[in-house]
């Protein structure tokens, strides 16, 4: 068991939800807009990041509440977790481990995250953006440290632009140290993500075939992995960038290529159900993944209903050979009978969770 005592206070449509008596399956079965994503979303908070739904802090606050919000959770019954804002600095959102502040980044050194929600199903139509960030997610859950190494490569990132975009040219040293800065942060990033498919690739391969669609991944990078040679390509390209307005070398380039295997058919091309099984392959892999020195939780929104027997079958036998927590959501409980014996369920109604079984 991973997370337990979780509080949702003022969060969207939970005013003051309790969720206590936590297990390894925990059922969250309510109507369409009771609030089930909403609980996911509060727990996807836990993890350094803007959450599943990547929503601003204005928005998750409940309608018409001048108090912020809260979550808060006990993890192994040792550790609790807690984020929120504070009425007083509605733009800023607060951290606290053991009830003292502390960065968000440091979510990630105590708690292993990842989620699966209906809006990802696009997710290899979508921009090459959505990618990084799904791989960056991935990546976070294994190697806490490149939530810091990421932001890091954002903020050099925006400076080195706004220094190009000047009318005047930049001072050639405060941009080579700025250089120096996307170089050291970007070169970390681009390799936490090759070891990151890498190593799905290697638990792709050691899953069965069936019934899930088998993907086959390819890391592309934007540039150099080497933060010499990244140093390198981004001063030769600085008169181009210049024109450009915007740096054209560099891991923020990144592409994620997903094709079927057996198929060899881009990702982006494949049926709807194709695309599902190839995530949820992923997602699988990915647990296998992760480290056993860190409690492991996966957030699984409305996956159960869209599979047919076998498969559902097939993922829940799966859940049940790994380590994480798994909260799952539904609007019924057929779908989850094969772990009702094992598992935990409130019903959600108007954003409120009773404990049923």
């Amino acid at each position: 068991m991973a997370l337990d005592r979780i509080r949702l206070t003022q969060f969207r449509n939970h005013r003051d939800t309790a969720l206590d008596g936590t297990a390894r399956f925990n059922l969250l079965v309510g109507e369409n807009g009771a609030g089930k994503t909403n609980v996911l979303e509060a727990l996807s908070l836990l993890a350094p990041g803007r959450g599943l739904r990547r929503a601003t802090l204005a928005d998750i606050a409940a309608h018409g509440s001048s108090e912020g919000f809260a979550v808060s959770a006990d993890l192994t019954g040792e550790v609790q977790l807690g984020t929120g804002v504070r009425p007083e600095r509605p733009a800023r959102r607060v951290v606290q481990v053991n009830g003292a502040e502390a960065p968000a980044v440091r979510l990630g050194e105590w708690l292993s995250l990842g989620w699966l929600t209906p809006a990802m199903d696009r997710l290899f139509m979508d921009s090459a953006g959505a990618r990084r960030r799904f791989l960056d997610r991935l990546v976070l859950a294994v190697e806490p440290g490149h939530a810091r190494h990421a932001a890091q490569l954002e903020a050099a990132l925006r400076e080195r632009g706004r220094l190009l975009g000047e009318a005047a040219e930049p001072d050639p040293q405060w941009l080579g140290a700025i250089e120096l800065q996307i170089a050291e942060a970007g070169a970390a990033v681009a390799q936490a993500r090759a070891r990151m498919v890498a190593g799905l690739t290697d638990a792709l391969e050691a899953l069965p075939v069936a019934p899930f669609a088998r993907p086959a991944l390819q890391y592309q990078p934007g540039g150099p992995l080497d933060q010499s040679e990244l140093t390198a390509a981004l001063a030769a390209g600085r008169r181009r960038d210049r024109a450009a307005q915007r740096t054209l070398v560099g891991p923020h380039r990144d592409e994620l290529v997903v094709t079927m295997a057996g198929k060899d058919e881009p990702a982006s091309a494949c049926s709807t159900g194709e695309q599902k099984a190839m995530l949820i392959a992923i997602t699988l892999a990915h647990a296998q993944l992760l480290s056993p020195d860190r409690p492991g939780v996966l957030l699984l929104d409305e996956v159960a209903a869209h599979l047919d027997p076998l498969r559902r079958a097939a993922l829940f036998e799966r859940l049940a050979q790994g380590s994480a927590q798994v909260w799952l959501t539904g609007t019924e409980l057929a779908p989850f009978e094969a772990i009702l014996g094992e598992a935990v369920v409130w019903q959600v109604s108007g954003g409120r969770a009773e404990r049923i079984s």
